[in-house]
């Protein structure tokens, strides 16, 4: 008699190579979007009233032209203190935000896209195709993606 080995009854999806899932499954597709030509306190109110750290710059084509951020609104702030300067009513988002952006592809495995908010302390990245802005993931997608798979393999 030989070695008997039970492993109890095998689930029908063992064995079988699962979908990818990507992030277009969990992105963000509503967002709250700037243009370069609004002010900064349209965004600091933005920001807070939406509970939001930032968002994408978009212009009229939808095209992502940068990110603006807390982080952005801060520093305008403290230069603005610094130098005991008012704020400046003609101060714009185009002249605060960020325009290297790093952007993410829809296509991609979303724990490969966790990995790449490991490796570069992003807290948002936005989605782009066809160079317009399609969507948004954030590290709570991926933990939202995480969640709905775990007792599942990964």
């Amino acid at each position: 008699m030989g070695i008997i080995n039970f492993q109890g009854k095998r689930d029908a999806s063992q064995g079988k190579q699962s979908e990818p899932i990507l992030v277009s499954d969990y992105m963000t597709k509503k967002l709250i979007t700037f243009k370069a030509e609004d002010p900064i306190d349209h965004v600091i109110s933005t920001l807070i009233n939406n509970k939001i750290s930032g968002g994408p710059v978009v212009n009229d084509k939808n095209e992502l032209v940068g990110i603006i951020s807390e982080t952005d609104c801060i520093k305008h702030i403290s230069d603005s203190k610094y130098y005991n300067m008012p704020m400046d009513s003609d101060n714009t988002v185009g002249k605060n935000m960020n325009t290297k952006v790093d952007t993410i592809d829809k296509n991609m495995n979303v724990f490969d896209a966790a990995n790449k908010f490991i490796n570069s302390r992003r807290r948002r990245f936005p989605v782009v195709e066809n160079g317009k802005l399609i969507g948004q993931i954030s590290q709570k997608d991926v933990l939202k993606a995480a969640m709905k798979l775990s007792g599942t393999t990964w």
